[in-house]
């Protein structure tokens, strides 16, 4: 699933630093999240889609690293980031 130009900006202004922060891991995590739960709603109708499914697993494992490394980094930043997006259940 794709993430219109709208949307990513939108993600980038309540998560990042400033306006042209993309590259900061809130903004790719939030982003992932995004696309992550936009796919998940697609297997809710498309249960056999095995294919998008392995891309799924792909995003997910992206994620993680990104939140192992905001984890290692800066502790505060990834309970944050975890709390705003309701990661942990």
């Amino acid at each position: 699933m794709s993430i219109t130009n709208e949307i990513k900006k939108e993600i980038v202004e309540k998560y990042g630093n400033s306006a042209n922060d993309t590259g900061s891991p809130e903004v790719q995590i939030a982003i992932w999240t995004y696309r992550i739960n936009a796919l998940i709603e697609h297997f809710n109708v498309h249960k056999k889609d095995l294919h998008s499914r392995l891309g799924l697993m792909k995003m997910v494992s992206r994620r993680r690293h990104l939140l192992d490394h905001l984890k290692s980094t800066s502790e505060e930043r990834y309970q944050a980031i975890v709390k705003k997006l309701d990661l942990r259940k």
